[in-house]
């Protein structure tokens, strides 16, 4: 899309364009990655404690934005109950990652195994972190990223997705009224090709959406040899052991497969049940999806959202349609449904399904829920791991036993006994860090104390005290 023109933007609820905005030229990304690059320096040389204080103060701003950060999440997604969180999620991210910084980021030294020589840790961080995030937690997932980076003492410009702009408006009032981060902190706006632009300019990136997009993202960043982390699709499965308590069980698979209307990465997208409850599983998640409502003709009114990007409703139906001529039992939802002028699709519990279908193996990024029956754990194992992605997942059972099924697992986030967890310890100091397996990503975790570091060249001082040569000196 050409970058001169304006580019038009549909509103999930309605079906119409009411928003329009002009997108950043291409030609502009050089001098804006220079700005930003040379105002780096000053923002580095306030150290930590003086970043995490200009970071307060933002979040002061951003509590008094609320509602109208809201409203324009809401405006951008379709969804309020979503929205309420992205908001909410920045001032704690912030408080989070600030006390992350302080221990994960010293750099106090140490003794080595050579009592003359002594051992200091020193960080660099990269000049400008570019970030392309996505359209389906907007305001959440353009600044995931960019709060650990800021407090590293990066830079950071943000390319959103041209779907849901409209958060920008409010956002950029917040960081005008911090002069410091202004100067270190940038929204850029357009298409994929202001995206592309920003991988060419930035000196280190952060990607996170479809792996397609992902791939190229990688490997134009590898052509210029900076590092680049990328959080891509999933197919995200949940094993049902013997002994799993059914009733918390669907509940937690409910939300954790139609939060969002489905519409994240780490949605579970297909249910292995052992055969002994899988009967019993499917009506009682049946009986739960049926009470589950669609969030109309108000946002408060119920919990399913639109789908927020009109196009997966054209991928949903696909998935639908080939499941039906497969033989698939449809228990609930199955259809794109049209309601003022929104795209809808109600919660889908499916049965009589296989992996010949696409609702097993391709990313639906919907609200379904298709369920198959495994006899033993190696069979349930096996068709967990039956797929080229390999993002999260989540176990349910007796503890020990769905422990020793997760380790079997070839994901990076598991839940035992709940669904999506990992999302809510962004910037938890206590929590493990994960990688994506397979195709779902590339690069360090965004989860654990450590993964701030990502955004840091590490240096190692190497001090000699010695007055004496050094064995591995010539002798001269």
């Amino acid at each position: 899309m050409p970058t001169d023109e304006p580019i038009r933007v549909r509103n999930p609820r309605t079906g119409e364009v009411d928003y329009t905005f002009q997108p950043t030229p291409v030609s502009e990304l050089a001098e804006i990655a220079q700005n930003a690059r040379a105002a780096q320096v000053g923002w580095q040389d306030l150290g930590l404690e003086g970043r995490i204080a200009v970071l307060q103060r933002w979040s002061a701003e951003i509590d008094a934005a609320q509602d109208a950060l809201i409203k324009a999440v809401t405006l951008d997604t379709g969804r309020r109950r979503e929205s309420l969180r992205e908001a909410g999620n920045l001032g704690k991210w912030i408080s989070r990652w600030s006390g992350v910084a302080r221990s994960a980021l010293a750099t106090d030294p140490t003794e080595t195994a050579n009592p003359d020589i002594g051992s200091i840790a020193d960080y660099s961080p990269y000049p400008v972190l570019g970030v392309i995030s996505p359209w389906n937690f907007p305001l959440s997932l353009s600044l995931m990223d960019a709060i650990p980076a800021l407090l590293a003492g990066c830079a950071v410009i943000i390319k959103p997705s041209e779907v849901t702009p409209r958060f920008i408006d409010p956002l950029e009032k917040t960081i005008a009224a911090v002069p410091e981060l202004a100067a270190v902190l940038h929204y850029v706006r357009g298409a994929g090709d202001v995206g592309a632009a920003l991988v060419d300019e930035a000196d280190m990136i952060c990607f996170t959406g479809s792996t397609a997009t992902g791939q190229k993202v990688a490997a134009r960043a590898a052509a210029r040899f900076i590092p680049c982390f990328t959080e891509l699709g999933g197919k995200d499965p949940a094993v049902l052991l013997e002994g799993t308590d059914i009733d918390r069980a669907t509940t937690a698979l409910l939300t954790g497969s139609c939060l969002a209307s489905g519409q994240q990465c780490y949605s579970i997208e297909r249910i292995y049940v052992h055969r002994s409850l899988h009967d019993a599983f499917v009506e009682k998640l049946t009986e739960k999806a049926e009470a589950i409502k669609l969030a109309y003709p108000e946002p408060d009114d119920g919990v399913i959202g639109p789908l927020t990007f009109a196009p997966q409703a054209d991928i949903l139906s696909r998935h639908f349609e080939d499941a039906r001529a497969k033989g698939a039992v449809f228990h609930t939802g199955g259809q794109i449904e049209t309601h003022g002028g929104g795209l809808w699709c109600a919660p889908t519990v499916i049965s009589n399904v296989d992996h010949s279908m696409q609702v097993m193996t391709e990313e639906s990024f919907g609200p379904l829920m298709p369920v198959m029956a495994f006899d033993t754990v190696d069979e349930a194992v096996a068709l967990a791991n039956d797929s080229h992605y390999g993002l999260s997942g989540a176990v349910f059972g007796p503890e020990e036993e769905a422990i020793a099924v997760a380790r079997r697992l070839d994901l990076g986030g598991i839940s035992i006994n709940d669904a999506g967890l990992a999302p809510f310890f962004i910037g938890e100091s206590a929590v493990a860090e994960k990688t994506a397996f397979k195709a779902s990503g590339l690069g360090g975790s965004r989860l654990g104390a450590e993964s701030i570091k990502r955004f840091v060249r590490k240096k190692a001082l190497l001090v000699n005290r010695s007055n004496t040569a050094s064995a591995w000196w010539f002798d001269v």
